[in-house]
């Protein structure tokens, strides 16, 4: 009778030594929005919307805070995803808080932080904060690689993030250039950072670590096989990762082979060695994806939780030990979903390629609507963990790990989809705090700056 159970537990597919689980009936796939409520308190926040004279296409959204201060980057390109004109993006946001304790965040114009190349493009690679000093991953594609796909990592820093060194190689161990795709979300725990790269030749991904915490040097490639596949593409894609309960570090994947569920693996030494890959009973719509951990040692999951190709709803799936996900909220959804304005190659509709980081009181998630929107949904810690805030969490960095590094019916009516200047915004939230009204709407949404900024992105 037990083992009956369980096949109703999960799917078919899926493995019995899966490293973790969600609950049965968690996900309603006939509903467009799973059957899920929205996030308790979250707020979605535009930082870039295209004009005609600007780029039209944008996706690989990362955030992090540094300095009090909030930075977001992205590939940038005139139409096409991927195309000969891309270059990484960035934009500082500025956190206004008010006497009654809301917040919201202004953004600046977005500025280069790695421009156009010959013979290849530029993408977005994550961040980090070592000491004082923030950190921007770059990926560099060359034309010219062989097998096609396949490329490396580098990085830039900064003291003030707006003077940038220049491009500098990242490392391995061995003191070789990384010749390797770095994702986008590298995670410390216990004085190890973590992380995966997609390796020539081609793109076969493989977790990484390193004891630098600054993540520029000595980073090793871990003892893990790759799953059956064919070519030179690993079947195991664009991972993140958590620490569970025991202390473990589990990596879940995105599976290329279209099952439409989530696949993991786990290492119990610190990353040296990692499991056979497993594939889960999580829900995924075949996407890039974040995972990390919450202040009290919970987990969670930002992704597109169904079993098909579309990129909605996007959602966070929680859970207390890392085992078992048990509960879930949404935090977009199809009926907030804007047209897509601009036509483009890849440009499908929905919400993509999710990545998280932890700031102040919040879990920031930032993504890319319909892959020409910059935009991000924060959430209260409080709302979805045990966690008491304190007066000064904003005004120090954030963690070397971004995972660790919707709205409801409190919120007040969004500012129209053609955005609003940044000042009256702040003089908007300032008259509602002197008569205690929400500052959102329904929907949560405030478009934090008027978006022309077609001299910076016309090409």
């Amino acid at each position: 009778m037990k083992f009956y159970r369980v096949l109703v537990f999960l799917p078919i597919s899926a493995s019995l030594a899966a490293p973790f689980s969600v609950t049965s009936g968690l996900f309603n796939q006939d509903a467009t929005d799973l059957g899920l409520s929205r996030a308790p308190g979250s707020q979605t926040i535009t930082v870039f919307t295209p004009t005609a004279s600007s780029d039209h296409y944008g996706n690989g959204v990362v955030m992090i805070g540094f300095k009090g201060k909030l930075y977001c980057q992205w590939q940038s390109s005139a139409v096409d995803e991927d195309a000969a004109d891309t270059w990484v993006a960035y934009s500082i946001g500025t956190i206004n808080k008010f006497a009654n304790g809301s917040q919201i965040e202004t953004w600046s114009e977005p500025k280069e932080l790695a421009p156009t190349m010959q013979n290849g493009i530029r993408t977005s690679g994550g961040w980090n904060v070592y000491n004082d000093t923030l950190i921007a991953f770059i990926n560099v594609w060359p034309a010219d690689t062989s097998p096609k796909g396949g490329g490396f990592a580098y990085y830039r820093e900064s003291a003030d993030g707006i003077t940038w060194g220049e491009l500098k190689p990242v490392l391995m161990k061995d003191g070789k250039h990384m010749a390797a795709i770095i994702e986008q979300d590298p995670h410390e725990y216990d004085g190890r950072l973590y992380n995966a790269a997609h390796f020539q030749p081609g793109l076969l991904a493989n977790p990484i670590y390193t004891d630098d915490l600054s993540g520029r040097t000595g980073w090793v490639k871990a003892k893990y096989m790759n799953m059956e596949h064919s070519g030179t593409n690993s079947r195991e894609m664009e991972p993140s990762l958590f620490q569970n309960s025991d202390g473990e570090i589990v990596m879940t994947f995105r599976d290329q082979n279209s099952t439409y569920y989530r696949l993991a693996s786990v290492s119990k030494d610190r990353g040296a060695t990692w499991s056979t890959t497993e594939l889960t009973n999580m829900p995924d719509s075949r996407a890039k994806q974040s995972a990390g951990n919450l202040p009290d040692g919970s987990v969670y999951l930002v992704s597109n939780p169904v079993t098909n190709k579309t990129r909605i709803p996007l959602s966070i799936t929680l859970s207390n030990d890392g085992k078992v996900f048990d509960r879930a909220y949404n935090l977009r959804t199809q009926s907030e979903l804007p047209d897509r304005v601009y036509e483009g190659q890849y440009k499908s509709i929905g919400y993509h390629y999710p990545k998280t980081m932890r700031y102040g009181d919040y879990l920031y998630v930032s993504y890319s609507t319909n892959k020409e929107l910059i935009e991000y949904t924060r959430i209260p810690l409080t709302e979805i963990c045990d966690y008491t805030p304190t007066p000064e969490t904003a005004d120090s960095n954030s963690t070397a790990t971004p995972g660790t590094s919707t709205p409801d019916s409190s919120a007040v009516q969004p500012v129209d989809s053609v955005g609003t200047s940044a000042i009256f915004v702040q003089e908007k939230a300032i008259k509602n705090i002197s008569t205690n009204k929400p500052l959102y709407d329904t929907k949560g949404r405030i478009h934090s700056k008027r978006a022309s900024f077609g001299k910076y992105f016309k090409k």
